[in-house]
């Protein structure tokens, strides 16, 4: 994690005042944010960008079966590295990978380390002895038929059992069980040797104030125009904004640019400008292959080059996502560059 990290100072952009401390509370009527120092901060103009929170207690038993190390995910830092660890003491048994429900973090990405885990069993001649279940949220693997078509071979050729419209409900990492809660009813899995499941998310609490009756706590922003319906001075855009998309790192780096344009119409009385949804979702198949996924709000496929198919897994795009990615973020993207 250590090379996969920076301290904030060091991305903070010339011209900007961090403080830092964390928001608790926005007080849109006095125009003012407080921060858990007690400090009130005004704005003309407030940006809301603080990202979803996990809630392991959406899962009853998440949190202990993770405190005994029973369950793991690779969705949070804490416990990234851990997840290799039980990947490659695994031998035999039955394991439980999980897609979270919407909205997550670029949650089509919990593909990964399933894809990951059984390509290593596969090098290691164990995935004949490992029962493998992916438990997923929708009808297939993500409802994007021009992604799942890509996938299904490979989820099919590695053996692994799909449980559609899925969500996990308890753990019990005493019992070893699986909860399954579906529209049928629930179902129970039993004999797990171990559970790789990604928590649910929320949106800070908050956020209330900002918040639309309808949005699941997500800012009430105009999808298109980023604008808060009800507030005139208030904007948000990634995972916390209901945007009607799937989040994604992809999702922001495009929405900031409309907002920030918007936000210099908004002030010069022009037209505001339309986000489309754009979302994406790097997919690991494999240790060497990597394939992209880009649609916008409606699923659509929305490639942003004509001249290669990124829907095919292929090893440049691996090389890319693991060499040269960081590399951009850093030194680019977090300067709205890319």
């Amino acid at each position: 994690m250590s090379r996969l990290t920076r301290p904030t100072g060091s991305v903070i952009p010339s011209g900007c005042t961090w403080l830092p401390s964390r928001a608790v509370a926005v007080h849109p009527d006095e125009r003012e944010v407080e921060l858990d120092t007690a400090e009130r901060v005004g704005y003309l103009v407030l940006v809301l960008a603080p990202g979803l929170e996990p809630d392991l207690a959406a899962v009853p038993g998440l949190a202990e079966a993770m405190d005994a190390g029973w369950a793991t995910t690779a969705n949070l830092s804490s416990r990234a590295e851990d997840t290799w660890t039980a990947i490659r003491g695994m031998t035999r048994g039955r394991v439980v990978f999980t897609i979270p429900p919407e909205p997550a973090p670029c949650g089509g990405t919990a593909l990964k380390p399933l894809f990951l885990a059984c390509d290593h069993w596969q090098e290691e001649g164990a995935l004949a002895d490992i029962d493998v279940h992916l438990v997923t949220p929708y009808s297939s693997l993500l409802d994007l038929p021009f992604a799942d078509s890509r996938l299904a071979p490979h989820v099919e050729g590695l053996g692994i059992t799909v449980r559609h419209g899925a969500t996990v409900a308890p753990l019990d990492h005493a019992g070893r069980t699986v909860t399954l809660r579906t529209g049928a009813g629930e179902q129970v899995l039993d004999d797990v040797e171990r559970a790789f499941v990604v928590p649910h998310y929320q949106a800070p609490g908050w956020l209330a104030p900002v918040a639309g009756a309808d949005t699941g706590g997500l800012v009430d922003v105009d999808p298109m125009t980023l604008a808060h319906r009800r507030l005139p001075h208030v904007w948000s855009l990634g995972d916390v904004a209901d945007v009607q998309t799937r989040p994604s790192g992809g999702a922001l780096r495009r929405q900031v640019d409309v907002l920030a344009d918007n936000i210099r119409r908004h002030r010069l009385g022009e037209s505001l400008r339309h986000y489309d949804g754009y979302t994406i979702i790097p997919i690991t198949v494999d240790r060497r292959r990597l394939m992209l996924a880009e649609f916008d709000r409606t699923g659509a496929p929305q490639p942003t080059t004509s001249l290669i198919d990124l829907t095919v897994p292929r090893r440049s795009l691996w090389a890319f996502d693991r060499y040269l990615e960081p590399v951009v973020y850093f030194t680019a993207l977090l300067k709205g560059r890319v």
